[in-house]
């Protein structure tokens, strides 16, 4: 149940965010509304994952988002948003993608870990690639949502950004639950709660052992 409540409040956030973006008249404030709630909730997030070090870099980042409009920014809050979007998705390809450094436990594999125990040498394979693939698929939609700004209104960037991203996310999602049942049925099932649960035991575990094997 909470997690249709969280589904449908992201929702109702991704289309306020669009009406603000596109409908509203322009407000240097604008980004503080739409971001300073999303780094807040990244701040609690990380702290309850055991990021001490990130929850003070989104609490900050929030603080620090606030002062600058208040002082009278130079950028634009267009800019500010494309900032934002693209480097949250930057951020996740270098979590993803530093796991897959040669002294490191992929991502994915030391979730897959915690959720089905030992791996097999094939499901550790995929799960390799599966993290490679996430990677990839960060850093294209931080190169795409530069392209689509730099070359497109803002209006479709703006659509992008918050119907876009959250479809791409859902489709890399499914798109994936559909290969992992062809290719490896002997994977357990587990549900969303359990997966979120894995992902936040793993990135607790990273500064403890430095991304290590085991």
């Amino acid at each position: 149940m909470r997690f249709w409540v969280a589904g449908a409040a992201g929702l109702v956030f991704a289309i306020a965010s669009l009406w603000l973006m596109t409908r509203s008249p322009p407000s240097p404030w604008t980004p503080v509304v739409l971001l300073v709630p999303m780094l807040a909730v990244a701040a609690t997030g990380a702290w309850r994952s055991g990021q001490r070090a990130g929850s003070v870099v989104a609490g900050a980042a929030a603080l620090a988002l606030a002062l600058l409009v208040a002082q009278g920014s130079a950028l634009r809050p267009e800019q500010i948003l494309l900032a934002e979007h693209v480097t949250i998705h930057i951020a996740l390809a270098l979590s993803f993608g530093s796991s897959l450094l040669p002294d490191a436990q992929p991502l994915i594999t030391r979730a897959a870990e915690r959720l089905h125990g030992a791996l097999t040498p094939a499901k550790e394979r995929y799960t390799r690639q599966l993290t490679l693939a996430w990677t990839v698929y960060f850093v294209a939609m931080a190169i795409v949502s530069i392209a689509l700004y730099a070359s497109l209104p803002f209006r479709a960037w703006a659509l992008y950004a918050n119907v876009g991203t959250p479809l791409g996310l859902a489709a890399m999602f499914a798109g994936e639950s559909w290969l992992r049942h062809r290719l490896h049925p002997e994977f357990e099932p587990s549900t969303l709660r359990d997966m979120i649960g894995a992902f936040r035991q793993s990135f607790r575990a990273l500064p403890s052992d430095g991304g290590s094997n085991r």
